[in-house]
């Protein structure tokens, strides 16, 4: 589970506004509704567009499409940018260690993408190798749907180790009429109908001076979504009977370990989760990796992988996109933060062979057998039984043999796919609106490629 004693970050940017729509009966924007056509006045049923948009760059012709200040493309099996010739030095004041050290950079700017669907919230990821003495801050600027635009937001800075900076969000970016929160972008107030039609990504790779180190990015994205505010989401129909063979890891055996990574336990699901979906594609660590974890600790690798997503201004290992940043160090794995509108998507993925990795949040009582409340908690959807329930690998278990479990489907996609929720005390607070972690091959074949596409990832 996230860190209990906060409330998700979704709460934090949309708690008025879920309070308007509890109060309005959670009706779609107008503006979105005056746009619909009339079945009365005889026009034409139309399928509804689908609310998200994920949009990455990835190729070597997108990567020589965007505005480069001292990068430069390259090609290869995994295209990428890298720092040519740096574009300047800039000093750095680490805030989490207080350190100040000058860092030459250079800067990549991707071409501004129009949203198929203007957005309330935007998630950024990428995927990175940031060898010792490198690391990367990426940021987002958008334009509102009156035509004014946002400043730029760091969405993160980012290093695979962490003696360089520290990992880090960062927090008190606002304009007045939107926000960032960790590693969310989010409108402030969605039901004034003001939305965000389209962005432009910033890449910016430092490394010491003097060297000829360079991070290189394979991957750089965005999800933007609109997801109506919902208490409750339709029911979709079962359509696979199919289970994966994905590693069983608990986040409970670690409780109390590594305090400076949030102290393992209930605060480990995001990366115990990850864990079990890069070992599921051949992801491993060395002995030699593994040397600084206590030796009595069983399973060192989720150990780890909590130290290598520990967000140092989140205080917490739950940051999406350095989970799946994390994964991306791994050999010929790519991981991306999105949204699936249905159960349906995700057995699309899983009938290919790529599990799911799920944000939800909970009462006891809202998720039979599970035998606990969240306000955030992360989960792997690894399979569909006969009758169409889920079958996860839920890291909150007491052992790595009880991770397995099956839950109702109706139960599960409620509270994966909805927007808002009461909580414990009565007050309406946030979900997380189908929001995943998606780990797949580098090369993906044929029939990964089709799936990925069936849920737009690219």
């Amino acid at each position: 589970m996230s860190r209990a004693q906060q409330p998700s970050r979704r709460t934090v940017l949309t708690v008025a506004a879920a309070v308007a729509a509890a109060t309005a009966g959670a009706a779609a924007p107008a503006a979105a509704a005056a746009q619909r056509p009339s079945a009365e006045a005889g026009a034409p049923a139309r399928t509804p567009a689908r609310p998200i948009d994920y949009r990455a760059w990835t190729t070597y012709r997108q990567w020589r499409q965007g505005a480069a200040e001292g990068v430069r493309a390259v090609s290869g099996a995994r295209p990428g940018v890298v720092i040519g010739i740096p574009a300047g030095r800039t000093d750095y004041t680490d805030p989490h260690t207080g350190t100040t050290a000058t860092w030459e950079y250079a800067v990549w700017t991707s071409p501004v993408h129009l949203l198929t669907v203007p957005a309330t919230e935007v998630v950024a990821s990428w995927n990175a190798h940031t060898p010792e003495g490198t690391w990367l801050q990426a940021e987002l600027r958008g334009t509102y749907s009156d035509g004014t635009a946002t400043p730029w937001y760091v969405m993160g800075r980012w290093a695979a180790g962490d003696q360089d900076i520290r990992r880090t969000s960062v927090d008190g970016q606002a304009d007045g009429r939107s926000a960032v929160s960790t590693d969310t972008f989010a409108i402030d107030d969605a039901s004034t109908g003001l939305r965000l039609v389209s962005y432009r990504l910033r890449l910016t790779l430092y490394r010491r001076p003097g060297t000829e180190l360079t991070p290189t990015v394979w991957r750089l994205g965005a999800m933007g979504s609109d997801i109506p505010d919902r208490f409750t989401v339709p029911a979709s129909a079962p359509g696979l009977t199919h289970e994966l063979t994905v590693p069983r890891y608990s986040q409970e055996i670690h409780k109390g370990q590594y305090p400076q990574y949030d102290n393992g336990g209930e605060a480990w699901c995001s990366p115990t989760s990850s864990q079990m979906i890069i070992e599921y594609w051949g992801g491993r660590l060395t002995p030699g990796q593994l040397a600084w974890v206590d030796p009595s600790y069983a399973d060192p690798q989720v150990d780890n992988a909590a130290r290598f997503t520990y967000d140092y201004q989140y205080e917490g290992c739950g940051n999406w996109p350095f989970n799946a940043a994390y994964a991306a160090t791994f050999d010929g794995i790519q991981g991306v933060v999105t949204r699936l509108a249905s159960l349906t998507e995700a057995e699309t993925l899983v009938a290919a062979g790529i599990p799911v990795i799920t944000s939800q949040s909970f009462l006891a009582s809202e998720l039979t057998g599970a035998g606990y409340g969240t306000s955030g908690h992360l989960m792997t959807v690894i399979g569909f039984t006969a009758e169409g329930d889920v079958i996860a690998n839920d890291p909150a278990s007491p052992d790595d043999a009880a991770v397995r479990r099956v839950y109702r489907r109706r139960e599960f996609e409620n509270i994966w796919l909805r927007t808002k929720r009461y909580n414990a005390s009565g007050k309406v607070v946030s979900g997380s609106g189908g929001v995943c972690y998606l780990y797949f091959p580098a090369r993906p074949g044929p029939r990964r490629r089709k799936a990925l596409a069936a849920v737009g990832v690219c």
